[in-house]
């Protein structure tokens, strides 16, 4: 079983992609009749622009430690309204909160910080908006990114992703670096060798 590649034209034939495409099909006879699965394939081209943003935005990114999460900060700032209300000073047990979060950030700028590409795609994808949720077994829930595979998701879709993760890097990393975001996509466009 072989597989190959037909684009259609103006003219609603199918003609093969490559020339190998092309030799398996000059190697049949006139009248050969030929059963295909046909498939929509994403562009292979759009799919490297995606990683040169993502290569990009890896370079300009810095990990640092100390960071403490909004999600904890917010988690432990409504402890202390909690506990306020058991009779607590609210103003003393957020002085101690707020002590707390800077000794933790200072522990945590003190631990070795390692620059991963795949957990920071993953990040991207994410943060763009593209991801399942899951329950872990502690009941606690979790973010995860979806497959950008060619078999996962259309040239439309695709486009999407990629709109949205520029987004991300360009609030999140890339807005530091560049002046607007024109300079961002000729700065991609040059990590294809397009200019």
């Amino acid at each position: 079983m072989a597989k190959i590649a037909l684009v259609k034209t103006q003219g609603g034939a199918l003609v093969p992609l490559t020339d190998d495409d092309k030799n398996f099909i000059d190697k049949k006879r006139v009248g050969t009749v030929l059963e295909c699965d046909f498939k929509t394939l994403r562009n292979p081209m759009f799919h490297r622009k995606y990683f040169a943003l993502l290569n990009l935005g890896f370079d300009y990114w810095s990990p640092t430690g100390g960071t403490v999460s909004p999600a904890e900060r917010g988690l432990l700032m409504r402890f202390v309204r909690m506990l306020s209300q058991y009779g607590g000073e609210e103003r003393i047990l957020q002085e101690m909160a707020s002590g707390y979060l800077d000794y933790l950030s200072a522990h945590r700028a003190q631990l070795e910080t390692e620059k991963s590409f795949e957990a920071y795609r993953k990040w991207v994808i994410v943060e763009a908006g593209w991801y399942d949720q899951v329950v872990l077994p502690n009941g606690s829930i979790r973010r995860e990114a979806k497959s950008i595979r060619f078999a996962k998701m259309d040239d439309i879709e695709f486009s999407e992703l990629y709109q949205a993760s520029f987004g991300v890097l360009w609030n999140s990393i890339l807005n530091s670096y560049f002046g607007d975001e024109q300079e961002v996509e000729l700065a991609v466009n040059r990590l294809l060798g397009y200019l």
